[in-house]
């Protein structure tokens, strides 16, 4: 089985999707002014756990958190779209539960993720947030604006689904074989799971990795049990059920929703689906566009992500 053979080899992270070069080319910053390049990591400690995170741009109106993609961490989100945003609004950024400078050990479970995500804006002192979650934080998010609809006022989900959706149970050969592939960079590997193979796709990916390799101070390697226990809540959230859309009706914020159409992480499918069920929900598709549209379009996304949170 494909998932076996590649969890052989230890984990995501030394197949190189979290492991990125510690250059310190293209770094270009304000000084004094915090952005994704010069925001500094704090910790909060809360539930036993130390987490780590990042908090900056504007304080007006409701901060906007972040949860991470499968074996992400604080590096992987792309400075374009977070400085773009904070023009308008506070972005706050964290490792959840055994993710890199965060302590503690990664649940198994998207449902766990999302308390230990509550556990951590808690910790901030935050009552009310707006919230954006990408591929496995997008399942986080989903689950924690279930358990705690009074925290969430508008959420942002990108290249997710819902529980039970469409070819959520597995991965396919054809991502597989990108996750076990050696790459003469290791973040190479992201070129891959969030881009097509067209040549304005791959300029955009290459402009992508020239942002997030520009920061300086890497976070550290991911330990060999995130991965495992990352994929065990990915395929266990996928797992079909009777009634799995369910939830989504108990969901009543209002939804942004951004896929690829061609997604091979996350089949287009399931935005169609997460936007049938959910009662409040507008859907935008970027053409050309794999795992990670919004690192492809990171003027547009931002522009659209800020509209939708200036609305009343």
């Amino acid at each position: 089985m494909e998932r076996k053979e590649f969890l052989k080899i230890g984990s995501i992270a030394a197949a190189g999707l979290s492991v990125l070069p510690k250059t310190k080319l293209l770094a270009s910053t304000t000084p004094g002014v915090d952005s994704a390049g010069t925001a500094p990591t704090s910790f909060v400690e809360a539930g036993g756990i130390k987490f780590a995170y990042r908090r900056f741009g504007r304080k007006s109106g409701l901060p906007l958190v972040f949860t991470n993609f499968l074996t992400g961490t604080m590096d992987n989100w792309d400075p374009a779209v977070l400085d773009k945003i904070a023009k308008e609004r506070e972005v706050i950024i964290f490792d959840n539960t055994g993710v890199a400078s965060s302590t503690g050990t990664t649940p198994d479970t998207v449902e766990q993720m999302a308390k230990d995500a509550y556990t951590f804006i808690n910790a901030l002192g935050l009552k009310k947030i707006d919230l954006l979650g990408f591929s496995i934080g997008g399942m986080v998010a989903q689950s924690l604006t279930y358990q705690q609809p009074q925290l969430i006022r508008r959420l942002i989900l990108i290249g997710t689904g819902p529980s039970g959706g469409e070819g959520m149970e597995d991965y396919s050969p054809q991502v597989w074989a990108i996750l076990k592939k050696k790459y003469p960079q290791a973040d190479e590997l992201l070129l891959d799971a969030f881009f097509t193979p067209t040549k304005n796709s791959r300029v955009a990916g290459g402009e992508y990795l020239k942002r997030i390799r520009a920061r300086v101070g890497k976070e550290p390697a991911l330990t060999d049990k995130v991965a495992p226990a990352q994929l065990a809540a990915i395929f266990g959230w996928g797992k079909r059920h009777e009634n799995n859309f369910d939830y989504l009706k108990s969901i009543k914020q209002p939804t942004l929703i951004v896929h690829g159409d061609a997604d091979i992480f996350c089949p287009v499918i399931n935005s169609v689906l997460l936007k049938e069920y959910l009662e409040n929900a507008q859907l935008i598709v970027y053409p050309d566009a794999n795992h990670g549209p919004q690192n492809q379009y990171p003027e547009d996304f931002a522009k659209k992500v800020n509209n939708f949170l200036n609305q009343a």
